[in-house]
């Protein structure tokens, strides 16, 4: 069964309101207590957009989203009491889409979610063709000069964003602009993201033939 949000979250009263307050505006909405139950729910069940408390028993929110990120780009809101600087940036740096602290209100957290679902109603496109290279949206896949790679959601993200725009120099605040929107981001993050996709497709990372470095400035996709 297919539906509009999923809610993963070990308080009950509070996933089952919020189910609640989103179903009167048409967003079919669900939930389950643990990271163990979400994926269980996924093998027989989609959603489009994730709300992923962090403490839970079991797996916490933190270990299901670097799971999801292997084979999923399910955009992910993170809802969480936790409120230090340093675990929105975990959640954001792991693949995370945004993070709401806790208490929410609903009004906000549904806006969140309706401006996550305009974003990708935009954006549904189809596969990116080239001469060497085939980019699989759905699957978070790129078959590569005959290889097929799987991608993590921001490696494809970036991947995508670089091609779409060949021959062009990206600078590094707009692929932060286009790949991690007002999230929190480091240059630390964007060149480890650079070095994992040139390792797993360049033929010679060191000395890559198509995403290469302008010094001082981004990057360009040849």
């Amino acid at each position: 069964m297919e539906y509009t949000c999923l809610i993963v979250d070990d308080e009950e009263e509070l996933a089952k309101s919020t189910c609640e307050y989103f179903n009167l505006f048409d967003l079919r909405t669900t939930y389950v207590t643990s990271a163990e139950a979400c994926e269980e729910f996924l093998k027989e069940n989609s959603a489009k957009v994730m709300l992923l408390d962090i403490n839970m028993p079991g797996d916490s929110g933190f270990v299901l989203c670097k799971k999801l990120r292997e084979t999923s780009g399910i955009p992910i809101i993170f809802i969480s009491a936790r409120q230090s600087d340093e675990d929105v940036l975990v959640a954001l740096n792991i693949g995370g889409d945004d993070y709401i602290k806790k208490p929410y209100s609903l009004a906000i957290l549904l806006a969140k979610v309706k401006a996550v679902l305009k974003r990708l109603s935009d954006g549904e496109q189809k596969e990116i063709r080239n001469d060497c290279y085939v980019l699989h949206p759905d699957t978070l896949r790129v078959t590569w000069e005959g290889k097929e790679v799987q991608l993590k959601a921001r490696e494809f993200a970036l991947l995508e964003c670089l091609v779409k725009h060949r021959g062009t120099i990206l600078t590094k605040d707009r692929l932060f602009n286009m790949v991690w929107g007002d999230g929190f981001y480091s240059d630390g993050t964007l060149n480890v993201h650079i070095r994992k996709l040139r390792e797993k497709l360049e033929r010679n990372p060191n000395e890559p033939e198509h995403i290469k470095t302008v010094w001082g400035t981004g990057y360009i996709y040849e």
